[in-house]
Parts: C-alpha cells; structure tokens; sequence
C-alpha cells in the first residue's frame, strides 16, 4: 500500500482513463499521511485507521488518524500562516484556485474512481461530483477579486463611512462522507479565496479524496500552512478545537444533532459559523404536473448516490388523483436501474456508505410496512452481488399512515415514500410539517401555480419541474433546523469575511 507519510507530487505520468485503472495501483499513489504545513505525516503517535470499500467490505487503505497534539499542531501553523496568506494579493489567491480547477479536471477519472472505491457510489454519480466540486474553484476563483466595499457621506453630514472587508482568521471545516469531494470544496475554495487559512477534518469513511484533493492543492501553489487535512477516527481530537480563541470560523456539514452540539461549542467564543444540516425534503407532484417528467426526475433527485444525499428527495407528495400514473412511470424507470460495485461502470447506483446505513433504511422500511405501507418495489436483490457489501434495493412504498416514522426521519436511501394529498392547503400542510427545511421539488404545468407552491414550501433551496437543484453559482443552504448561513453564489465568500466600518471625518 505504500508508506503512511508519502505524498509525491504528481508529474503527469498517472493514467487518466477509469477503464484502465488497477485499483491498487492507484491507492499506493494517494496520501495517507495527514496533511500539516504543505507536507503528508504520520500522526504523532503512529496511529491510524482502515478505509473500507462498503462495495464489498475489504480494506481500501490505512489513513493516519490524527490525535489532540496533532489537530493542535495543525492549528498552529494554520495560525502563524494566516497573516501572510490574507496579505496576498486577490489575484494571486485566484489565480492558485483556477489552478487548482483545473488540475481536478486533469485528475477527474482518479477523483472519480478513488470516490466510487471508498464510498461505493456508482462512477457516474462519482464524476458528476468532480465536475461539481471544481465548479467552486473555477466560481471563488472569480470571486476573490470582486469582493466590494462602500464608501459613502453620512446622512447627517458628521463625515464619511467606508466599509472593507477583512478575512474572518483560521477556520475549522468539518465535512460529511456522503460528497467527499465537493464538501470539502465548497468550504475550501471560500475561505481560501477570502484570505482564511483551515483546517478540514474529512469523515473517516472517506478521507482519501480530500488527501487527494489535499496534495492538487500543493500542485497548483498553494502556500505551506493554509490549508491542514487532518483525517481522524476520534472526532474529538479536531472539534475540541473549537475550545482554542484562536480559531475565527466553524463551518460543518453533517447531521443537525452533531452540528447544533458543535455550534454551541464554538458560540462560547462567539465563533462565526455556518452549519449545512438534516433535510427532509418534499417532492410535491401538482394535479397539473407532467408526471412523465416528475417521475424521470426521480433519477437525481432521489437515486443519486443511492439516496444519500441531504437534498434528496425524502417524501414524495402527489396529488391523488395521479397517484397510480406516478407510481407506474416511476417503477418502470426505477425498474431498469443496476445495482452494483461503485466501481463498475455499468453500475447505475452502488452500495451504501456502510452497514450501519443499511440497518437505518431497514428500519424505517420495515416500520413503513407494519404501518400499512405497500412495497411495489425492492423485495429482493439480484445475483452476483458482494456477500459483504452494504447493498440495499431500489425501494418504492405507498400507503403508510400518518405514524409512520419515514414521514419525519431522513430516509438516506434509495427508497421513494409517497403519500397523497388533495389540494394545495394540504400539500403544503404536509411538506412544512417538519422541523427541517434545506430543499424542495414542484412540479406543475402551470408557472404560476408552481411558483406559488414554491413560495409556500419553508425551505432554503426549491427545484421547479426538475431533479437537479445544486449549482455552485448559487447560495446553498436551509431554513429551521437544517442549518446556517449559505455556501456557493455571491453569498459564499462572505461566510469568510467580516465588515469593517471606518469613520472619516
């Protein structure tokens, strides 16, 4: 597998066609070690952890896990970077970033692969994702250099006021396994962009993309010290982090219990943070709906990275009426789809994260049925799947009552829950009642009428007659319980900067 610490930059030479790869080849060319000032280490006290494949439970690699003194370390040295790195000139930070977005692209089969190995995610779903991810590079590449200020008399004539805006400082980035790419990037390419050093804890699932996306990094010039990848198997070794004043910023991205108890952690130094939480979100299916078009739209909306997505599609709500006539289109799409390794190409949708996730599917399958729940689809599995891999069916129910737990839980999976409901009051009724709001899915015919059912659904993000909602050009983020603050568009870089209010006479 190679030495823990290694980290070799790349000269060219890697293979950059999926169809080609040795899977061990390439894992002996990714980093293990963790990533503190510009350099691939071992943790202090030699320890490490096992990335397993959920594809079929073998052991992908040994990651360093890094301990207190290491997460101290890395924010030491994010600490002694940040004042030299928020001096730098805005170009050359965009410049470093638009590097870096293109070397992802160079890298994209790799990136692709080593996600589908360690995740189980289907390669298709796996290269959407890196295309995505360097889209934040290429967008706060641009954005560095338009950061404004004002400058204007004051209205009582007393002088004038001038308004900058100045990095936050050093940041703490925890990230989900679910995106083991683009999370990171969203919160990467911001901070960097807007002159704050990081320090980012991957998920221990799936650390080896972000070592990956670590060492692109160092290749497209990024300084020594700015950035810190610090992969663990005790979380508590980076988030008492938040205990230390030094660190300005905390941005998570995972579920809402963990990331409102971190919060509160970091608020006792009156930290800025943004939180990207739970979602449970409404597909609402209109009377006047294409419902052709509504169920093709399962396919992102739902099935992409086999439903483990905070923005999938959690509770489908359509309108009686056409109940039948969606359920029809939509198994027959759903038919058709291959479960299998995430690395094979013909795979339309792979394992889940890890058996821990499977058991969570079950479960709320499971309590679905014995409240009433109809299984159309997903009570078998086909042949010549891994014996030890974490593999769930494709899953459609109806029919639940109101007790149901899959009504108010997050469901993580490919399973599509759908209820009915009888005019708009209720559709609305039923997608507000929960204390979730990160997403949202319309579908009408009629423009109006969808933007009106948009306007009413309490969420931060809604889709109107299509599947795909993330865009790095646009503000990311929910309402309620499903977080704080925005990440990509416009609003992205000001997650990373404070105000500054001068007074001139």
């Amino acid at each position: 597998m190679g030495d823990i610490s290694s980290g070799r930059r790349y000269n060219g030479d890697m293979t950059t066609s999926s169809s080609s790869f040795d899977l061990d080849s390439l894992l002996t060319r990714v980093p293990r070690g963790l990533f503190i000032d510009g350099d691939f280490v071992s943790a202090s006290d030699g320890a490490t952890f096992d990335v397993l494949n959920p594809s079929d439970g073998t052991v992908l690699a040994a990651v360093a896990s890094a301990s207190h003194d290491d997460a101290r370390r890395a924010l030491d040295v994010a600490c002694r970077a940040h004042t030299a790195w928020a001096r730098t000139a805005t170009r050359s930070r965009s410049e470093i970033l638009y590097r870096a977005y293109e070397l992802i692209h160079d890298h994209a089969d790799e990136l692709a692969y080593l996600q589908s190995a360690e995740l189980g995610r289907a390669l298709a779903d796996s290269s959407a994702e890196v295309t995505y991810a360097a889209e934040f590079f290429r967008w706060f590449a641009e954005e560095a250099v338009r950061v404004r200020g004002d400058y204007r008399p004051a209205p009582g004539g007393s002088g004038r006021i001038v308004v900058t805006h100045e990095p936050v400082g050093p940041c703490l980035a925890i990230t989900p396994w679910n995106f083991p790419l683009a999370m990171g990037a969203r919160k990467i390419a911001p901070a960097l962009a807007a002159g704050c050093t990081m320090v980012l804890k991957p998920a221990s699932k799936t650390p080896l993309t972000m070592l990956f996306l670590a060492q692109l990094l160092r290749d497209a010039g990024l300084p020594d010290g700015v950035l810190a990848v610090v992969p663990t198997a005790t979380s508590a070794a980076v988030s008492d982090l938040l205990d230390d004043a030094r660190l300005r910023k905390f941005t998570f991205t995972g579920s809402t219990a963990v990331g409102q108890e971190l919060a509160a952690k970091a608020a006792r130094h009156s930290m800025k943070t943004s939180l990207e939480l739970g979602g449970n979100a409404p597909f609402i299916v209109a009377e006047d709906a294409d419902v052709d078009a509504a169920a093709e739209a399962v396919a992102v909306a739902k099935m992409r990275g086999a439903g483990q997505v905070c923005i999938a599609a959690n509770r489908f709500l359509v309108h009686e009426s056409i109940k039948d006539a969606f359920l029809t289109r939509a198994i027959e799409h759903l038919k058709s789809y291959r479960i299998g390794r995430g690395t094979d190409p013909e795979a339309d949708y792979g394992a889940l994260s890890g058996q821990d996730q499977v058991d969570k599917v079950r479960e709320l399958v499971d309590d679905a049925l014995v409240h009433g729940g109809v299984r159309h689809l997903g009570d078998s599995f086909p042949d010549g799947l891994p014996e030890q891999g974490c593999y769930f069916p494709v899953t459609v129910l109806s029919d639940f009552d109101a007790d149901a737990r899959i009504n108010d839980e997050e469901i993580f999976g490919p399973v599509l829950a759908v209820r009915t409901f009888a005019d708009d009051e209720e559709a609305l009724r039923l997608a507000n009642a929960t204390s979730y709001g990160l997403a949202a899915y319309v579908f009408s015919e009629n423009l109006a009428h969808a933007l009106t059912l948009a306007e009413g659904v309490e969420a931060g993000m809604v889709a109107v007659n299509r599947g795909a909602l993330s865009d790095a050009s646009a503000p990311f983020g929910g309402v309620k319980q499903s977080g704080l603050g925005r990440e990509g568009g416009f609003e992205g870089i000001h997650e990373y900067l404070e105000p500054k209010y001068i007074a001139l006479p």
